[in-house]
């Protein structure tokens, strides 16, 4: 059997300049020979801790610094009674992302995730962004790989995509100056995979970067992805344009939107799955999506704030039933997976 050849930067570039159904074609081509009409769905619960972050990045609408009145902070008790109340309706994930607040210990995490799994043995806990290991790593003095270590033991199961954003220094500098670095977000995800444990990538596009921007950035996660294989999926995060300061006047267009997604199916041949996250673009599109290689829309999460708080219209979550009837209406098997894609 001949294996198709791997695309290089100035082919995967060129994909942009395709017709969009035949590009659709192609991506779908292998998401079919990998899953036919399969959709991975799971039952999971968001919960972001605190929105204090010592950093102001220019595309965040989520993070309260300074005398911002709408800051908080979440209690122990508080974020157990929440997954308390989830459990009933059966999740099977908690997903953990918080700002960078620097009045919060590193104990203080550990603390909760350590409760939360005596509590639930069998929830998996998703929390930690790089560029949250990468400012508990300063604030705390302490290496990468003693944070992952800490986290492994206190009862964290995987690691989340978030602080990729775009990997290119010069965009980055510009909306996100003071986060984790490019190659500090790769290295802190390799050393989680050197640990045995899987973690998704992202990457946040339609802003101020351009599309070669955003083949880099893919490029960079497949050559990580060839030395570790600890991805699990990869997602395409849209920028939302409310309440930050790059001032974005006109969001991407579909057609854009659904390029990109194809051609991350097509480049990142060492990615078992890409995901058209319904939050960040809309439930119509992410639908769509299913045609231009996505075959995860993540799950049903119960209430979402940082995409929200920037005008997305994900802040209440989805039902189970509506999700489920939404993928069967659009043509797909609606398949439920755990957080690892069993």
């Amino acid at each position: 059997m001949t294996q198709t050849p791997r695309l290089g930067f100035d082919e995967a570039l060129a994909l942009y300049d395709m017709d969009l159904i035949q590009l659709g074609q192609m991506a779908t081509k292998v998401r079919r020979q990998k899953y036919g009409s399969k959709t991975f769905y799971n039952i999971n619960k968001h919960i972001n801790p605190t929105n204090v972050c010592k950093d102001v990045c220019q595309f965040c609408s989520f993070s309260a610094s300074r005398k911002n009145p709408l800051q908080y902070t979440m209690t122990h008790e508080q974020i157990l009674d929440d997954i308390d109340k989830s459990i009933k309706n059966s999740i099977d994930e908690v997903h953990m992302v918080s700002a960078h607040n620097s009045d919060v210990s590193l104990g203080w995490y550990m603390d909760i995730f350590a409760k939360i799994k005596a509590k639930h043995p069998k929830l998996h806990i998703k929390a930690l962004t790089a560029a949250e290991i990468h400012f508990l790593s300063c604030q705390h003095n302490k290496t990468y790989k003693q944070i992952i270590d800490m986290m492994c033991d206190s009862g964290v199961d995987s690691m989340p995509g978030g602080g990729a954003e775009i990997f290119d220094e010069t965009v980055r500098k510009r909306v996100c100056g003071g986060k984790v670095g490019s190659e500090d977000w790769l290295k802190i995800h390799k050393l989680w995979h050197q640990k045995g444990r899987k973690s998704n990538a992202t990457m946040l596009f339609g802003h101020i970067e351009n599309r070669e921007h955003r083949i880099d950035h893919m490029m960079r996660l497949r050559h990580l992805q060839d030395s570790t294989g600890g991805f699990n999926c990869f997602i395409p995060l849209v920028y939302q344009t409310q309440n930050n300061y790059l001032n974005i006047k006109e969001p991407l267009t579909a057609v854009e939107i659904l390029k990109t997604i194809a051609i991350s199916r097509l480049v990142l041949d060492n990615f078992e799955h890409i995901k058209a996250y319904w939050v960040t673009s809309t439930i119509k599109l992410a639908l769509v999506a299913q045609e231009f290689g996505a075959d995860d829309l993540d799950g049903t999460i119960e209430k979402e704030s940082i995409n929200s708080a920037a005008g997305a219209q994900s802040k209440d979550g989805m039902r189970q039933d509506e999700f489920v009837g939404l993928i069967k209406n659009s043509g797909y098997v609606p398949t439920r997976r755990d957080s690892l894609y069993s």
